[in-house]
């Protein structure tokens, strides 16, 4: 499949024979992106190919990519090269990272998917090194920051787009109604809001971790803003797409302390970032699920059901066990 922005994109590969270029069309994710892998630009090794996205406008955040990945460079995170970028076209080209992500080597066995996890970490520390004022610095503009009405949105939607939609069937509405009014939500938005702020990744799932050469490089963090490193952590350990077992993730978040990360890690930022990053997840796979016609988001649900009800939280946990029950997995 020849896209119809191929020409556009061979202006930038000069050494490219037009006929010999093949496209590979990419499914990948919830956005707004179209994604191709095109082959004999004729840069040779590794700059023969590259991955080429054409971005829509249903998230500014997709037209800040290459500026991001070009400061996290520049930074020493592990991120890939952009090509080239073409803001009128909204058109992008980006190094050619290979088909392995940390999802697709799950299956394997934890002495060699550890290393992949501990490099990942690795990665995603050097983006927790830096804060708001070193991309305020180089002229780049943030998404908003995690702050307390940003936490209360992930809240609201859970329970608009999981609960009060994909799951509404299968719940009792009115204790889902009681379970949202619990003063514990603003409690908790209002105290992870407290806490000094580092700039995140935001979408740190095995999905947007590539394994190349051996080492994890991170994708997809157009979303980059301050928040808490912990955010980020609970993103891959509670990862839905992929299930870790307790002792994996405690062995995992122990590593993560060993790099010494400029705010320390708590046990309790990290178990109330886990809630959020798995509310914010679960929202978003009934909105992507129904309204952006991807049912196989869907799917997902039950395991991050499972791992929110696995959190402990002081007044909110059994409230959460008793209305989310009906829709768990029946392992659980």
């Amino acid at each position: 499949m020849v896209p119809e922005f191929a020409s556009l994109v061979l202006e930038h590969f000069p050494a490219a024979q037009k006929g010999r270029v093949t496209w590979e069309k990419i499914e990948r994710g919830g956005s707004d992106r179209d994604f191709f892998r095109a082959r004999g630009l004729g840069g040779g090794g590794a700059f023969d190919s590259a991955i080429v996205a054409r971005y829509g406008t249903f998230k500014a955040e997709n037209a800040r990519y290459a500026r991001v990945a070009e400061f996290l460079g520049l930074r020493g995170v592990r991120v890939p090269r952009v090509f080239f970028h073409d803001p009128e076209q909204r058109l992008m080209a980006l190094e050619d990272l290979g088909t392995t992500d940390l999802w697709s080597v799950r299956e394997d066995p934890w002495e060699i998917r550890r290393l992949h996890y501990q490099s990942a970490l690795e990665a995603v520390h050097a983006i927790h090194q830096l804060t708001a004022e070193d991309a305020e610095r180089h002229g780049l503009p943030l998404e908003v920051a995690f702050d307390e009405a940003l936490y209360r949105w992930e809240q609201d939607y859970f329970f608009d787009h999981c609960l009060g939609a994909a799951l509404r069937e299968r719940l009792d509405a009115g204790a889902v109604t009681e379970l949202r009014g619990l003063p514990v939500w603003g409690e908790i938005a209002n105290e992870l809001a407290g806490y000094p702020r580092r700039l995140v990744h935001r979408d740190f799932q095995s999905q947007n971790i590539l394994l190349h050469h051996g080492r994890a490089m991170l994708i997809d963090f157009q979303g980059l803003r301050a928040g808490l490193p912990e955010y980020d952590l609970a993103s891959l350990l509670y990862d839905p797409y992929v299930q870790l077992t307790g002792s994996e993730r405690a062995e995992l978040l122990d590593f993560y302390t060993t790099l010494t990360p400029v705010v320390p890690i708590t046990a309790r930022r990290f178990t109330l970032c886990a809630l959020q990053r798995l509310v914010q997840a679960l929202g978003a796979y009934g909105f992507l699920g129904l309204q952006r016609g991807k049912p196989a988001f869907l799917a997902h649900i039950p395991a991050a059901l499972a791992s929110v009800t696995s959190l402990e939280i002081d007044g909110l946990s059994p409230h959460l066990a008793e209305v989310l029950g009906p829709a768990l997995p029946a392992h659980v």
